[in-house]
């Protein structure tokens, strides 16, 4: 018998179909893409018990140990006179120290002296002129700019034996004083006690000084002695001490 044919199915249903097929898948993949995930809900996090800071005992205050009192001055064993002069002695001392220790010192001793401020602001309160010396000192090998200064005499009242020094040396009065300053100008050796006195209000007179004294007097402003210490042109310490001293006291509270 002869074999039947097989009817070919038509190729169009076939494509059609295939395309059917394709297009839907197409669709899910976009689909699937632009279709958002839905967020998952976090759990919250539990709050973490904060650690509890282990208190730390106080340290006690170790009790202090009493300390022996110190002496404030030396105890003197014995003292030698070495030298003895118009101006001052030498002394050889030997002496047990505040801190304890057993010593011998050299140390000049003297009654101490007075330096002078003595200032004109009947001008200017602000740069007054000052009474300043040019004088030569055989200590320091030279001409030296000073403020009036001198010895005390043994018992002598310091405020009296500035004004009896100024008159001296300058031949000015003062109408007011005003203790400045109280200073030891090389306390190492030398036991002069310097004391420093403003004088205002100033009144000419006639000079009467020492017959060793060859004083040359001139009136400076305070700024100019200023610009004479920046330079270097005075170097004496009495006139440094008590020139910067007064500047740095007075100097921004005067006007004009």
């Amino acid at each position: 018998m002869p074999k039947k044919e097989k009817t070919p199915k038509p190729a169009a249903k076939k494509k059609a179909t295939k395309k059917a097929k394709t297009a839907t898948a197409a669709v899910a993949a976009v689909l699937k893409r632009k279709s958002p995930k839905a967020a998952k809900p976090k759990a919250p996090k539990a709050a973490k018990p904060k650690a509890k800071r282990a208190l730390k005992p106080k340290a006690k205050k170790a009790a202090k140990t009493p300390q022996p009192a110190v002496a404030e001055t030396a105890q003197i064993l014995s003292s030698e006179v070495v030298f003895e002069g118009p101006l001052f002695k030498i002394l050889r001392d030997r002496l047990v120290e505040p801190g304890g220790g057993e010593n011998v010192r050299d140390v000049i001793r003297h009654n101490g002296s007075v330096v002078i401020l003595a200032i004109d602001n009947s001008k200017s309160k602000k740069d007054p002129w000052i009474v300043v010396e040019r004088q030569y000192r055989h200590a320091a090998n030279q001409f030296l700019w000073e403020l009036p200064a001198g010895k005390l005499d043994e018992g002598e009242d310091a405020l009296a034996g500035a004004q009896r020094e100024l008159q001296e040396e300058t031949g000015y009065k003062a109408k007011k004083w005003t203790p400045l300053v109280e200073y030891f100008a090389s306390p190492g050796f030398l036991g002069e006690s310097m004391k420093v006195f403003l004088a205002e209000g100033l009144v000419a007179g006639d000079a009467n000084p020492e017959d060793d004294e060859q004083i040359e007097l001139r009136l400076v402003k305070l700024s100019e002695v200023l610009q004479m210490i920046a330079k270097g042109a005075i170097l004496d310490g009495k006139t440094l001490t008590s020139v910067l001293l007064y500047a740095r006291k007075f100097g921004g509270k005067h006007k004009k």
